[in-house]
């Protein structure tokens, strides 16, 4: 389906990347000399989307700086220095801006890279199987072979039919790779103004409506200044290329 907008997630407060983020906002950390959050713009950019809205808190001034020097896009900011409202809260105070259709949601701080040779970029993939009659949340996810960075056993186990469930020990799981295609309905009925995006998860999944969407590529996380050269490491070798 046509979706134009998209939400990045960029308010966190990035203590576990201390001490590059005593003076520096984590979606400005830089991996293989381009910021966590270039990689989310530029992805975007790639599937047409050219309206994305960024919430922001901690040293707010130095993200906005850097979102205004972008070209190409259309950049709204969903201004949380007052109060952090979590990843779901967060998404319920940009609504006004982000409109009543579906819309993308990316994370600020994790990214990936497209498959090499690929005709269709993963965000168009995403697009074009998200069905809003059957679906309330698609997510991209990745099989753990296909990831850097990331700690955890996994998060979901895929359906035959895509539908995820939670990831509960037994089964072979994927990892929700910090992209979605979400209908805003799903937060209708929530009242709380701080509220975590896994409390849709939980609904959606309920009612049968979360779906997941296996990646093309190579997923990477980086959660800590040591794993900044893992990432770059993993990058290197995925593309084939020298680590710079």
């Amino acid at each position: 389906m046509t979706i134009k907008t998209a939400m990045i997630l960029a308010a966190g407060l990035g203590t576990r990347m201390r001490p590059i983020t005593d003076t520096l906002p984590k979606p400005l950390v830089e991996v293989a000399g381009k910021p966590l959050i270039a990689y989310g713009v530029e992805a975007l950019a790639r599937a047409g989307v050219n309206h994305i809205v960024v919430n922001v808190h901690y040293l707010a001034p130095l993200l906005i700086e850097w979102l205004s020097e972008q070209s190409g896009m259309i950049t709204e900011i969903s201004d949380e220095t007052a109060q952090l409202l979590d990843s779901g809260g967060g998404i319920v105070n940009a609504l006004p801006m982000l409109g009543t259709e579906p819309f993308l949601v990316l994370n600020a701080d994790t990214f990936w890279l497209e498959e090499p040779g690929s005709e269709i970029d993963n965000l168009t993939l995403m697009k074009d199987r998200f069905d809003p009659e059957s679906m309330d949340i698609l997510l991209m996810t990745a099989r753990l072979h296909q990831a850097t960075g990331h700690t955890g056993a996994g998060d979901f186990i895929v359906g035959e039919d895509g539908r995820l469930t939670r990831y509960k020990g037994a089964g072979d799981p994927v990892i929700y790779a910090g992209a979605i295609v979400l209908h805003p309905r799903v937060f209708k009925g929530i009242s709380e103004q701080t509220f975590s995006l896994n409390r849709c998860f939980d609904t959606a999944e309920s009612q049968g409506r979360l779906f997941g969407m296996p990646m093309r590529g190579h997923w990477l996380t980086v959660g800590t200044p040591e794993a900044i050269g893992e990432a770059e490491a993993a990058r290197a070798a995925y593309l084939g290329e020298p680590v710079q």
